[in-house]
């Protein structure tokens, strides 16, 4: 079995390619180190977006800072694998590649305290240089102290802060604790009122960021925020979590769609918002969005609900109590 190197994301937000040969001239701003992941996304036209599905150009996105494992180099690119980022395609974690440049070093362990991202964007700043980045939400950093208004990290560059009102620092420990939310455990209330604060977010195929989600991976997102670790594809969140049967639905279950009415492949999935109504990133020519179900171009191409709100949380989430550990 080829050994596999452990490195972490180096770059705001990088995109994880199906190949090497699947990224465009236009794609260039996200190839880049740093990237340009809100210049990149902005530019495209809806063709163009498109194509980033119907050419199977894109797998997945990282945040600055996510581990990945590396097994294999080859003319300036990564084959990587995201153990995060859990897949019915490899057991290791989601693969794909990421251009070399875009990955470091991995940072010592860390029992924590994190300083998560719970803003959608926030500035990331490096005293030594008096350089910035902008970070993406959920963004996830080992904390080092604090100062005043600022959170001191440890990134892929060395020391920086974060601006302390946009961040939620928790402990490793906390989330093996149960609930980010509530004293037992997370409400499904809370990954819809996550998700409505990003309302209005263009779609964008393989997105996994603040600059464009594509369905499933803001799913998974709004799970991580409360700690939940959720397969990243549609598919293969339909296979997980607590089944839920017609009109049992809940705030915060998920609600999946497949081709041949239902039958076949699936496809889409959303977040089921209460009073018949669904909060989801529809599609390349749409942008997260809250619609009623009734009557909705994909009403009869619903085949599932799952519930994975009333699981214990594993990952440090962006809600619920801060770390009761001090941090000198």
């Amino acid at each position: 079995m080829t050994e596999l190197k452990a490195m972490q994301t180096a770059v705001n937000v990088a995109t994880v390619w199906t190949s090497p040969d699947s990224p465009r001239p236009l794609d260039e701003p996200a190839l880049r180190a740093p990237a340009d992941a809100a210049g990149w996304t902005r530019a495209m036209t809806l063709e163009e977006k498109l194509d980033l599905y119907a050419g199977s150009r894109v797998q997945t996105q990282l945040l600055y800072g996510t581990p990945v494992l590396v097994s294999e180099e080859r003319d300036g690119w990564a084959k990587v694998l995201i153990p995060e980022q859990s897949t019915g395609k490899e057991p290791r974690g989601y693969p794909g590649w990421v251009p070399i440049r875009q990955l470091a070093g991995p940072l010592p362990e860390s029992d924590g305290p994190w300083a998560v991202v719970c803003s959608p964007r926030t500035v990331l700043s490096f005293a030594a240089t008096g350089e910035c980045l902008e970070l993406s939400f959920l963004t996830k950093l080992p904390v080092t102290g604090e100062t005043g208004s600022r959170v001191r990290v440890d990134t892929p560059h060395g020391a920086a802060s974060l601006p302390r009102a946009d961040v939620r620092i928790v402990s490793a420990a906390q989330p093996q604790g149960g609930d980010p939310a509530s004293s037992t455990r997370p409400a499904g209330g809370e990954l819809v009122r996550q998700g409505l604060r990003f309302a209005g977010l263009p779609y964008l195929w393989g997105g996994l960021s603040s600059y464009g989600y594509d369905c499933s991976g803001f799913t998974h997102s709004m799970h991580r925020a409360l700690g939940l670790l959720i397969p990243r594809d549609a598919s293969d969140q339909a296979l997980d979590g607590d089944p839920v049967p017609p009109g049992e639905e809940l705030p915060g279950d998920l609600l999946f769609f497949a081709y041949e009415q239902g039958r076949g492949r699936v496809h889409h999935v959303g977040i089921y918002a209460g009073e018949g109504r669904m909060l989801h990133s529809p599609d390349s020519a749409g942008r997260i969005e809250l619609v009623g179900l009734a009557g909705y171009k994909l009403a009869e191409e619903h085949c599932a609900t799952r519930r994975y709100w009333t699981r214990r949380a594993v990952v440090p989430p962006a809600v619920g109590p801060q770390a009761r550990r001090p941090i000198e």
